[in-house]
């Protein structure tokens, strides 16, 4: 054994001795009574940190279960902060708009005018309103069987729905004029109209494929009465039938 061991093997030694001398002294420590105070003390503190100790972990805890919430909060309004801007880029043309006021669009007059003397008013004339078919919703064409849809799209659905109305205004405002003021080819329209009336359409508003042929660009083929058929589905028509003639009810 060299001398460099031979030190190493008496420092290992002299800390064993030592730590035992310092076990005896804290054996003794417990049973001198003027230290008995002191120990309980130092336990009494000891226990103290110890609840400390619980209470910042849990501490940690909870802030660590805040933290990951907050991280799916931010990741869940990411998501529909994409989905609204989605949403506003991509508006559906065929939504139903708001009514403008007339009144809204007036024109303002001037502080200072001259005094006019006012007209006597005239009897407003009542506008007979015309029944348009409503646009369909998004739930109301997912609801449609696949098989009437086939390759139909919900913005061709609604353009058909405004071609109807197109054919329904422009008969009724026919229907609604004296017949002094019609010239001849919109007399022979008006007698038509009137022939193709039934019990079962008095009140109703509706239209014939004739009307869809004078009144839209649209034609009246195999895929026009597929479109018809949603509509069927949808609540928007119901046909009758008699003279040989389909009759397309407003509903």
């Amino acid at each position: 054994m060299d001398s460099g061991e031979l030190e190493e093997l008496c420092l290992h030694i002299n800390s064993k001795i030592s730590l035992i001398k310092k076990t005896l002294q804290l054996r003794n420590i417990g049973q001198d009574l003027s230290l008995k105070n002191v120990l309980a003390k130092v336990g009494h503190e000891m226990h103290s940190l110890y609840e400390i100790l619980n209470q910042l972990e849990l501490e940690v805890q909870r802030q660590e279960t805040i933290a990951n919430s907050l991280k799916e909060l931010e990741v869940s309004i990411t998501q529909n902060f994409a989905d609204a801007s989605h949403l506003v880029e991509n508006i559906p043309p065929h939504l139903p708009k708001k009514a403008v006021d007339s009144s809204d669009c007036a024109p303002v007059e001037p502080a200072e005018s001259k005094v006019t003397v006012p007209e006597p008013a005239k009897k407003p004339t009542k506008e007979k309103i015309i029944k348009e078919m409503e646009l369909i919703t998004v739930q109301e064409f997912g609801s449609v069987p696949q098989y009437m849809k086939n390759r139909l799209t919900y913005e061709q659905i609604n353009n058909v729905i405004e071609e109807i109305n197109k054919a329904v205004v422009g008969k009724y405002k026919i229907l609604h004029q004296p017949m002094k003021s019609l010239g001849n080819p919109a007399k022979k329209q008006l007698c038509r109209f009137r022939e193709e009336e039934t019990k079962e359409t008095k009140g109703q508003f509706f239209i014939v494929e004739q009307d869809i042929k004078e009144f839209t660009q649209m034609k009246v083929d195999k895929r026009f009465h597929g479109m018809l058929s949603i509509l069927r589905h949808c609540h928007r028509i119901r046909e009758t039938r008699g003279k040989g003639i389909v009759r397309y009810i407003i509903c």
